[in-house]
């Protein structure tokens, strides 16, 4: 069992950095993002939050947690789910979108709900499971996610000349 948490802990990081560093180069204009770069990325993603949920379950030390807190962390990550699908039902897109700011459905409300449904992701199922060793994970993790976030919103300043005035009347 540990060595599969290992694994999993191994994998998940990974798959951070490699999202991590493809932000950079996006934002350095070393990489466009495109068709090639959105099927690199979606499958980084996928191996993230499997490996995340997964070692979520497989964490070798559990703590003692009351029922109703484990079950707000069940429903923190719901919300995370809810937030992460309302997004991309509304831009229906995520790499290769081309088109204007997007400032309905969801997005008149919170500038990035697909990173704030990854943080919900990353709080609340350690809690659900307990999960001692993924609970401090969860921290390095929440700032990478918030890293992504300001490469996003550096580059949305930069290509739509009414950013700032969205960026004042919405949250996150």
């Amino acid at each position: 069992m540990e060595n599969k948490f290992i694994f999993l802990v191994v994998l998940c990081i990974t798959a951070h950095i490699i999202r991590t560093v493809y932000e950079i180069l996006k934002r350095g204009n070393k990489i466009k993002a495109g068709r090639t770069s959105f099927i690199i990325i979606f499958a980084d993603m996928v191996v993230l939050w499997v490996s995340w949920f997964m070692l979520c379950g497989a964490d070798t030390n559990i703590l003692l947690i009351p029922s109703p807190v484990k079950y707000a962390g069940m429903a923190v990550t719901a919300a995370g789910s809810l937030l992460f699908l309302t997004a991309l039902l509304t831009i229906r897109t995520l790499e290769t979108y081309e088109g204007d700011l997007v400032t309905s459905g969801i997005y008149s409300k919170i500038r990035h709900p697909m990173y704030l449904g990854f943080i919900f992701w990353l709080v609340g199922f350690p809690v659900f499971c307990g999960s001692y060793y993924s609970m401090i994970l969860a921290i390095p993790f929440i700032f990478n996610v918030l890293y992504w976030r300001r490469l996003e919103e550096l580059e949305l300043s930069e290509r739509f000349y009414d950013y700032e005035e969205y960026r004042r009347r919405t949250w996150f």
